[in-house]
């Protein structure tokens, strides 16, 4: 998820250069949204399992 909030960010600064508003608006809000959407589950699963990593 978070690899597709980068690629939506890269759209919109290219998007944004070019001069296309439009586009470059809707890009950088749906990559706010999925880097929103990547903190939260990364919350939950490191407050899942305690903060340690498993032992082998």
């Amino acid at each position: 998820m978070l690899h597709w909030s980068l690629v939506f960010l890269v759209i919109a600064l290219i998007a944004g250069v070019l001069g296309l508003t439009g586009i470059a608006g809707m890009s950088a809000n749906i990559a706010w949204i999925l880097f929103v959407i990547f903190l939260v589950l990364w919350l939950i699963s490191f407050f899942m399992r305690g903060g340690r990593s498993p032992r082998v």
